[in-house]
Order: structure tokens, then sequence, then C-alpha cells
């Protein structure tokens, strides 16, 4: 059998799906009428394991995964690192001092845009995104840390 691409993307949505739903079960499910905290997610993983399932039975029509170009997976690794470490700040640095720094250094450090084009942008999306989020929506955003001896106690410093 010849491994294609389509294969390892739909196995891995599958594998993914069982994981979260394995750490996830904590979550209470509830009813229709009634829904709990875990029915949203629950229901999203099911989908994508169903997703990724049918994309795994169709995979006769992908290219083999022999053929992948690996050239872009520097710019991947990249783009992975500054999400995970934006990741790791949030809860840290809050929403308004992350956001902006993850947008600057994927737009001016991993996609080498101009530097103001990317302050700008950075900025921009950020102001937009906090005034719909807090604002409109009303819904609370971690937006700078509160209390800086608790950050320090968080750091470790």
């Amino acid at each position: 059998m010849i491994v294609r691409r389509d294969h390892v993307a739909g196995g891995a949505f599958v594998i993914v799906g069982v994981l979260v739903l394995a750490v996830s079960g904590d979550l209470p499910f509830g009813t229709l009428a009634s829904p709990g905290a875990g029915m949203l997610p629950t229901l999203v993983v099911v989908l994508l394991m169903g997703f990724g399932a049918l994309l795994f039975a169709g995979a006769r029509s992908s290219p083999p995964l022999a053929s992948i170009s690996w050239s872009d997976l520097p710019h991947a690794l990249r783009v992975g690192f500054v999400a995970a470490l934006a990741v790791a700040l949030y809860t840290i640095l809050g929403f308004l001092v992350t956001v902006p720094l993850l947008l600057f250094a994927l737009t001016f450090v991993v996609e080498r845009k101009r530097f103001l084009p990317a302050v700008a942008f950075s900025l921009g999306v950020t102001a937009l995104t906090f005034v719909l989020f807090a604002w409109f929506l009303r819904t609370p955003l971690p937006s700078v840390p509160r209390d800086l001896p608790d950050l320090r106690m968080r750091l470790g410093v």
C-alpha cells in the first residue's frame, strides 16, 4: 500500500480527536435542553474525527506522501514556535500585550514585511479585536497584567 498525504492527515485528525476526547472528559456534556460546557467542544471534536475519517477513506486520489517538498518546514517551525510562545505568554501578559507581539513577530520577523506596516497591522488588528470582543460582544479579555507582584511570582523572578 502506498501511504498518501490524506492517509497521514486524516489519521492525524482522528488520533488528535481521540486524545482531546480522552483528556477533556471532565467537562459536563449536559443535555440538548441544557447543554453543558463540554457539549460544543465534544461535537467539534467528533466532527473533526468524522471528517478526518472521510479524508482517510478517500486518500486514493491524493499524491503519495513521498512527493511532499519539505522546503517550507523551517517557515512552518518558525510560525509554530511564535504561536506556542504566544500561548505561553497569554495568561501572563494578557491580550493587549501578547496579541500585538504575536502579530508583529509573525509579520515582521517570520514573513519579513516592512517595519511600519507590521506595527500598524499588529496594533490595528489588536485594537479592532479588543473593541469587538470587549465592547460589542461584552466578553472579558485578560487585557493587561493587573498585579505586578503576581506577575513576578508567575515568572519566578
